[in-house]
């Protein structure tokens, strides 16, 4: 009974997978009517209620509509969307921050209950297996000798450890627990990394457009930033960072291959591998950003960098924050030939971590937990994120472009070039909604006309509403 179960969702995963391939590769498209029920079961060779569910699973990520009394047709096709321009070089090479009054505004925002927070590259907490976690704690307090009262060792919980060298299969990594030092959040872990291999005054290269809080890091760090374009596509221009070698002594490198907050670029295998290659000749240190790696939409896990690392000159940073718990606060790193060094900095600035939350979320992964819910939050999430496209499809400017990511929580949103970013964040907020100006991605404001739009809530009407409302603001700035 249950084995028949099984072949019956498989089936229809299989079906639906299919069909969505042919809507993705245009073969089917919006408008197009779709066969019966009936007729697909007949021309599949599977039962009448395997090809309804083929078609509640594609109803379910706004692919397809039922119409009534007339049938299936597709409701949306993807690539109908404009896809974004190519991302130009910056005209100088180092620049300095200059965007931080426009940052601490954004973040003032962010803390009223009454804003629809599109500003957010996080998940929603309805997505988050919250009774699962608490039972994990309580199991961590009862097990514990002292209640998790003590200090954690300062390497990290040994649990935790243990279980994420054994995440590390997923991407290709073959590490031990000894391998990783355990950091309050992936920001923390980035930031040890830079003091472990930098001193002020020294350059980083980094991929633009980039997450604003690595801007902030370096410059409290006295860091100079160079910007590598980065595309949404072709991933990092891997020819400008060559010039860039031959021409500035870079200290150190920080890149997100995988899903780039904002643009959502994922780094082709072959990129990951000549650029790992290319540092490591040069001897430069990459610290790698993999904190959005596990969501992604395709079928498997992209690769990291340190994938290919066979000197220990990657430093791989990654946390739970994105995927699991952002309060819990638990990151990692994987710092390769630099672990001493990054230990010592560690207990200089934090000496341990919490080890209620640390412990807990090793009980989580030792469970198998962890993989259950990211399977559910893969799913759910690339079915959002079909929602928010084609909800922006149908309410904003037709001349709207958008990226086309392969995992991650947002989008990066080309306006027309009347559109400030800056000036439309402004209006949005007036209506309660908070969006991410370009201007704060890049280290000299200059993705005026870009925003970005994390689509970790849950799409629901409030959500609609608010990307109808915002559609409206862009269409009146546009002329």
């Amino acid at each position: 009974m249950i084995a028949a179960i099984e072949k019956a969702e498989f089936l229809y995963h299989q079906i639906a997978d299919k069909l969505e391939k042919q809507i993705e590769k245009g073969v089917l498209k919006s408008g197009d009517k779709l066969l019966s029920v009936r007729q697909l079961s007949k021309e599949q060779g599977i039962s009448m209620s395997t090809a309804y569910l083929s078609y509640v699973q594609l109803e379910n990520k706004g692919l397809i509509e039922a119409r009534p009394k007339s049938g299936y047709y597709v409701r949306f096709t993807p690539h109908t969307c404009l896809m974004i321009s190519k991302i130009e070089p910056v005209k100088s090479d180092i620049k300095k921050i200059s965007v931080d009054e426009m940052i601490t505004m954004i973040y003032k925002n962010l803390t009223a209950e009454s804003v629809i927070k599109f500003s957010l590259a996080a998940p929603g907490v309805e997505f988050l297996p919250a009774a699962k976690l608490n039972k994990a704690m309580n199991e961590a307090l009862r097990k514990s000798k002292y209640s998790c009262l003590n200090y954690e060792n300062l390497q990290g919980n040994v649990l935790l450890r243990k279980q994420i060298a054994r995440l590390a299969f997923n991407w290709g990594g073959v590490i031990t627990e000894d391998d990783v030092v355990t950091t309050q959040g992936c920001m923390e872990a980035i930031v040890f990394c830079l003091k472990a291999i930098t001193q002020p005054g020294d350059t980083v290269a980094i991929d633009a457009p980039n997450y604003f809080g690595i801007f902030h890091a370096m410059q409290s760090l006295g860091l100079k930033v160079l910007e590598i374009p980065n595309h949404p596509d072709t991933g990092l221009d891997m020819d400008y960072l060559q010039r860039a070698i031959e021409k500035v002594k870079i200290k150190a490198c920080v890149f997100v291959p995988n899903f780039n907050n904002p643009i959502g670029s994922l780094m082709p295998e072959l990129t990951k591998k000549q650029l790992v290659k290319l540092l490591a000749e040069k001897d430069i240190p990459l610290i790698e950003d993999d904190i959005y790696g596990e969501l992604y939409f395709g079928k498997q896990r992209p690769k990291t960098c340190k994938s290919f690392d066979k000197t220990g000159n990657v430093l791989l940073c990654s946390s739970v924050s994105k995927s699991l718990a952002p309060g819990y606060r638990v990151g990692w790193v994987i710092p390769g030939k630099y672990k001493e060094q990054l230990i010592r900095i560690k207990l200089i600035h934090s000496c341990s971590n919490a080890t209620p939350t640390q412990t807990a979320i090793g009980i989580f992964f030792e469970k198998g937990r962890y993989e259950l819910h990211l399977r559910n939050l893969r799913k759910a999430l690339y079915t959002n994120y079909l929602k928010y496209v084609r909800t922006i499809t149908n309410y904003f400017p037709a001349d709207t472009k958008l990226s086309q990511p392969q995992g991650g929580y947002v989008l990066w949103v080309e306006l027309n070039k009347n559109v400030n970013a800056f000036e439309l964040y402004q209006k949005a907020i007036e209506q309660n909604i908070s969006i991410t100006p370009g201007q704060i991605f890049s280290a000299d404001a200059r993705f005026t006309n870009y925003i970005r739009i994390g689509f970790g809530i849950l799409y629901n009407d409030e959500v609609e509403k608010s990307l109808k409302t915002l559609g409206n603001l862009i269409a009146k700035l546009s002329t």
